[in-house]
């Protein structure tokens, strides 16, 4: 038996409707939480205790979008997307992408876990959808490889691209795969990778990329792998794109994906900033759920997504880094900040009010759980999984906010690391360090391997 004690936390956030518990400690048994409770026993000898005095303690937060591979083109001047039009950017980006290899993919997730991990991040979901043709088929493999080193828990989003260019993709050939071979890769990999016993450190859900860059047979295919191999489905949907699919289709994304089948409580969509109210209702309707990714409204987004909207018709909500194209960093903890203040931006002009700030730490926990379909992360409580993170307030960052941890994160935003961070009962990281990893041999091999695709 192996058993954590955090002792004397000031506060613990069970999950961000409940009342904050004050002065207790935690105890984890294995992968699961124990017991919460004041005072409590060493019942077991050889504990290992963690002075958790100062510190609140969150469920660890969950990322529903994320694209690892784009890690190595952050911060370059030359893909600044206000030096060009949105399709200009994507000629220009499009053609790095395509020379990723192998290993570069396995690095970039080590990079982007590492980010999302510091910041308290415990289960990831990454949109792979670049397979280029010289970098093989191993690419999830490598990336649940890194998931483990890291100690992650792990939800690969297998995707793909199968339209070509020459018929209004933006994807360039050498990253096109037939929809044959991107079902006959996500069995696959489904059947190599995918666990949905309880605390399950790895799934597999099936992505195509978007329906502008795939033949309607690829999404027609993929629900039928979903619904044999009983595992989620994921897109990007509501980011600009209706009007073409409209022009192509004769209907507007939602309306399309609809007709496939591509909707209900097994599938959530990226973005959704353009969707219409009555497009909204439709997706509470048959329950699918959204990933909000605020960050890259800074960037590129036409609009502030509607979340007012979304929790007044009681969509499933949850939220996203998103890539390095339109977001430079792998930092959760930070969006859950900025999708709180950007609504505050123009709540003037929404029709339903802003959320408390608790729901938008909800967004990044339980909502996150609930988009993937999982009961056992996302809160604290006994018999739910060891995912946490803890951050210490005896710091002149903080006076004047302990008063309220749970709207601490959205409204005040945390400028550094987390203290500690706890993935399945074990310790990933704790006062700077990755207890079981050399970070500097893994930013040396991360670095050596960026260099063979980009001085």
């Amino acid at each position: 038996m192996s058993l954590t004690l955090l002792k004397s936390c000031a506060a613990i956030v069970t999950f961000a409707g409940e009342p904050v518990l004050w002065d207790h400690d935690l105890l984890i048994d294995g992968p699961a939480i124990k017991a919460i409770g004041p005072d409590l026993s060493r019942e077991a000898e050889g504990v290992q205790v963690i002075d958790a005095t100062g510190h609140f303690v969150y469920p660890g937060l969950v990322n529903t979008h994320h694209h690892f591979f784009q890690c190595f083109v952050r911060n370059r001047a030359e893909l600044d997307w206000t030096r060009y039009s949105v399709i200009e950017w994507l000629d220009r980006i499009y053609p790095i992408f395509s020379k990723l290899t192998e290993d570069c993919f396995y690095h970039s997730s080590v990079v982007a876990m590492a980010e999302l991990i510091k910041h308290g991040c415990t289960t990831a979901f990454d949109h792979q959808y670049c397979f280029p043709k010289h970098a093989g088929s191993r690419i999830i493999d490598r990336q649940f490889e890194a998931a483990k080193l890291m100690g992650m828990r792990f939800h690969a989003g297998r995707g793909g691209n199968t339209l070509p260019k020459s018929e209004g993709s933006t994807i360039p050939d050498e990253m096109l795969e037939t929809t044959d071979s991107f079902i006959a890769d996500c069995e696959r990999v489904i059947d190599a990778y995918h666990d949905a016993s309880e605390f399950s450190m790895g799934q597999v859900v099936v992505a195509p990329c978007q329906p502008v860059n795939c033949y309607k047979e690829t999404f027609v295919e993929s629900v039928k792998l979903a619904n044999d191999k009983n595992v989620l489905m994921h897109t990007h949907v509501g980011e600009g794109e209706s009007p073409v699919i409209e022009q192509v289709h004769g209907m507007r994304t939602v309306d399309y994906c609809e007709e496939i089948g591509f909707a209900g409580p097994n599938a959530w969509y990226a973005h959704c900033w353009e969707l219409t109210r009555d497009e909204l209702s439709k997706m509470a309707v048959s329950g699918t759920g959204i990933s909000h990714c605020p960050e890259p409204v800074y960037l590129v987004g036409a609009e502030v997504t509607d979340i007012p909207a979304m929790d007044a018709l009681n969509l499933r909500v949850s939220l996203g880094a998103d890539g390095a194209a339109s977001n430079d960093n792998s930092n959760l903890m930070h969006a859950v900040h900025s999708a709180y203040m950007l609504q505050c931006l123009v709540a003037s002009t929404r029709q339903d009010a802003v959320p408390a700030p608790s729901r938008f730490l909800h967004y990044a926990t339980e909502g996150g759980a609930s988009v993937l379909n999982r009961k056992d992360i996302g809160r604290l409580a006994p018999g739910v999984a060891a995912d946490l993170f803890a951050i210490d307030t005896r710091k002149l960052d903080y006076v004047g906010t302990r008063h309220d941890p749970i709207s601490l994160i959205p409204k005040v935003g945390i400028g550094s690391t987390v203290d500690l961070t706890i993935i399945n009962g074990r310790v990933v990281w704790q006062n700077g360090q990755f207890p079981h990893l050399d970070e500097a041999r893994l930013f040396a091999e991360a670095e050596t391997t960026l260099h063979t695709i980009l001085t």
